[in-house]
């Protein structure tokens, strides 16, 4: 309902029955120089005027750029009928169902999420969503740390450098040790990751495709830690799992992802879907709470919260992380936007955008004295090297109505020439013949 301010007279009649005269006398027991000297807050304005003034802001923002950026976060379509569903009134409430008996639906919503986020990355477990892949990172962490009791995690530089900063930044205040490898030339370096790993690590950890957009198969680095002892944890990218080789093939112990690629606009940064999923004998260490489908005395099927760890006042500080109310909203997007996709759905997408992405590569790599920073093979996404500053080339190209790409050079040493840059199936060949034309007469 609309806010409504008090009358004179209302603000008069709750003083009298307090037993006071004036606003002054109410707060008379604050010291004069404890009260602040001003609220600075300007005049009112009707509803009218304030919608004007918003609009006239907005107004200021860019939004016709051609878009061609990526680095973990992608503007894929997302169907109307997605937050057609999920903005209905049944789902305005998307905090945790503490009673499972009258929250029947946003628990089967929940239970279906956490089936198809199985079914994708091929894993035993998932939760009901975490808050994002930096936190869902930190997470897999912690469960191997608590798994392995060890607190060595090995990081490999090809995770995106983005998710490492909020993955240290969760980790600062704990007794962790961080060993970061260097990539090599945008590709992992497995030989000096499994060089790494020994009896006092309790992960490592690895992207696919990681932040280069290069692709691998970790499983002899997932083997090598299984030698020690240590978890395999693996970030990968939703869309592309529906193509790719899964966590699950390739003897991953934890995977984890960001969930924006299903179903959630870039948004300006959020609010964006932590996905982390793991094997059988870990599902004790999975932080927040897990739904589980089950028959009551009737034989009538319901739902109900089947594992919730983390319960602060019955583990005290062993308790996992209290995840509550990010499960809802997000969650609940991707469940709707995969169901809508399903399997074939999410395989033309993948390779729609695969395609448009070999068109675009081998466009660019024509024009003078730009080539591919490496050979691997490359989903969605590529990085190329280029014969001036990436940085400056994005600002020009936006001039231009492109989002370019990303600065690798901006995270990582002597790159200060190399693009990231992705395609989605909502890129045209006609967009790509556009930018490439655009982008060569700057070079």
């Amino acid at each position: 309902m609309p806010y409504i301010p008090h009358t004179e007279q209302e603000l008069q009649e709750m003083l009298q029955v307090i037993g006071v005269n004036s606003l002054d006398d109410l707060f008379a027991d604050i010291k004069t120089d404890m009260r602040p000297k001003s609220f600075n807050l300007p005049e009112g304005k009707s509803e009218s005027e304030l919608t004007a003034y918003f609009e006239n802001m907005a107004n200021k923002n860019k939004i016709d750029f051609v878009n061609f950026l990526g680095a973990g976060y992608y503007n894929h379509y997302i169907p109307k009928a997605v937050d057609a569903l999920a903005l209905r009134g049944e789902f305005l409430t998307s905090y945790t169902p503490y009673q499972p008996e009258v929250s029947q639906g946003t628990l089967q919503s929940i239970y279906e999420y956490q089936t198809a986020v199985c079914r994708l990355l091929d894993m035993d477990c998932t939760n009901a969503s975490l808050f994002d892949i930096g936190h869902a990172l930190f997470e897999a962490g912690m469960m191997a740390t608590r798994q392995t009791r060890k607190h060595t995690w090995i990081i490999d530089e090809a995770i995106n450098p983005i998710w490492r900063k909020m993955l240290a930044t969760y980790s600062a205040n704990q007794n962790i040790n961080i060993i970061t490898i260097p990539h090599n030339n945008g590709m992992s370096d497995k030989e000096a990751l499994i060089k790494a790993i020994d009896d006092s690590c309790a992960t490592v950890m690895v992207q696919n495709p990681n932040f280069f957009g290069a692709i691998d198969d970790f499983t002899d680095v997932f083997n090598a830690a299984k030698a020690h002892k240590a978890l395999g944890v693996i970030s990968v990218y939703p869309v592309m799992q529906a193509v790719l080789k899964t966590p699950g093939e390739i003897g991953a112990d934890i995977a984890v992802a960001e969930g924006q690629s299903l179903g959630m606009p870039l948004a300006f940064g959020g609010p964006y879907l932590g996905i982390i999923a793991c094997k059988q004998d870990l599902v004790r260490q999975i932080p927040g709470r897990i739904v589980g489908k089950t028959n009551d005395l009737n034989g009538k099927e319901g739902f109900v919260l089947t594992l919730q760890a983390r319960e602060q006042h019955i583990r005290r500080a062993k308790a996992t992380s209290n995840i509550c109310s990010n499960q809802g909203l997000c969650a609940l997007k991707s469940i709707i936007h995969m169901a809508l996709l399903g399997p074939e759905g999410l395989i033309r997408t993948a390779e729609t955008s695969m395609y448009l992405a070999r068109i675009l590569a081998d466009k660019l790599t024509k024009l003078p004295n730009v080539s591919l920073l490496n050979n691997a093979p490359f989903g969605n996404e590529f990085a190329v090297k280029l014969p001036k500053n990436a940085e400056e080339l994005i600002s020009k190209m936006a001039e231009h109505n492109f989002l370019l790409g990303f600065p690798v050079g901006q995270y990582y040493n002597n790159m200060d020439n190399v693009l990231l840059i992705s395609c989605t199936e909502k890129n045209t060949e006609e967009q790509i013949n556009n930018l490439v034309s655009t982008l060569g007469g700057l070079l």
